[in-house]
């Protein structure tokens, strides 16, 4: 794959995780219900696309040499922060839902820490500054929302939060797994069996026990969004983000894609949604990618540094 194709397979799939939050609004569904639907549609259409992806058809044994793992992974990780993340859309905006979401790479550099010991370089603390400083202003935001408003404001971020720590733990602790077995296989192993955690969980919590044959009961705008969200947002952005990552020639710079979500997002619900932006909201959207820009800037100045340093010693 040239990497030009590379690269925008990448930047469609940000689209399409920028556009979750989009989409959940406009279905005007329940957000735990919304997220069984979610990973029904997509789990099938993931669990489908591995028979069509190298490598990824053989679904059987990695079950049978880790299967509790990953079943543990899938559901209280992906499946758990999903739930969360949808939940938290019935009390949050999309905007700071989506603005706190993006965090999750900086999470993953902190867990790796805590687990594996794993180095924190100065970029990497200096890009966790700017989302520190990205939910301090989310928060702030939320709670004098709460207080103008009488609103929830306050509980949806800080379940976004949430969501980005368990996404966070969730990528540190599957990478292995990952790594031996794919990651479009391990991706619909995580959608298709969370599916039926969620599937039990939303059961016994909400008494909302889904019946697939149901979809078509449902309002137009809520099909629409239940079968966007599955098959678009979950299924195809997936897999084109993975399979440019795969192939890029540069997997960091293609994976700073992902720090557009929050702008991708806020533009989607102001001009679509009809949804303001406050200035503490845009403050937060710039400060993460500031500073995250800032790192991948300091990363590719220090990788040239010591390119020049190496071709200079073996001249002398």
């Amino acid at each position: 794959m040239p990497g030009w194709i590379a690269y925008l397979a990448c930047l469609i799939g940000v689209f399409g995780h920028a556009s979750s939050e989009f989409v959940a609004k406009l279905a005007e569904t329940p957000g735990p219900e919304f997220s069984v639907w979610r990973f029904l549609i997509g789990g099938a259409f993931l669990v489908l696309v591995t028979q069509f992806w190298p490598g990824a058809r053989d679904l059987v044994t990695p079950l049978r040499e880790n299967g509790l793992r990953i079943t543990l992974l899938s559901c209280l990780g992906m499946a758990l922060g999903q739930l969360i993340f949808h939940w938290a859309l019935d009390f949050a905006s999309v905007v700071q839902v989506a603005t706190i979401v993006t965090g999750i790479p900086i999470a993953v550099v902190v867990v790796d820490r805590l687990i594996n010991g794993t180095p924190m370089t100065a970029p990497k603390i200096v890009s966790g500054i700017g989302a520190f400083i990205g939910v301090v202003l989310l928060l702030t935001n939320s709670a004098t929302e709460d207080v103008q408003f009488g609103g929830s404001s306050l509980t949806g971020t800080l379940m976004s939060l949430i969501c980005a720590v368990i996404g966070g733990i969730y990528i540190v602790l599957a990478k292995p797994l990952v790594q031996q077995y794919g990651p479009v296989r391990m991706t619909a192993y995580t959608f298709a069996l969370g599916f039926f955690f969620l599937y039990a969980v939303v059961g016994i919590a909400w008494g909302v026990w889904i019946d697939p044959t149901s979809l078509f009961d449902k309002r137009p705008e809520q099909i629409v969004g239940i079968l966007t969200i599955g098959i678009w947002n979950t299924a195809m952005a997936m897999t084109l983000w993975l399979a440019g990552l795969s192939f890029a020639p540069d997997a960091q710079r293609a994976n700073y894609l992902f720090f557009l979500k929050p702008v991708i997002a806020a533009f989607l619900a102001v001009i679509f949604l009809g949804d303001t932006l406050t200035w503490m909201q845009s403050l937060a959207i710039f400060a993460i990618c500031f500073c995250v820009a800032l790192e991948y800037i300091w990363t590719q100045r220090r990788a040239a540094a010591l390119d020049l340093r190496a071709a200079t010693a073996l001249k002398d």
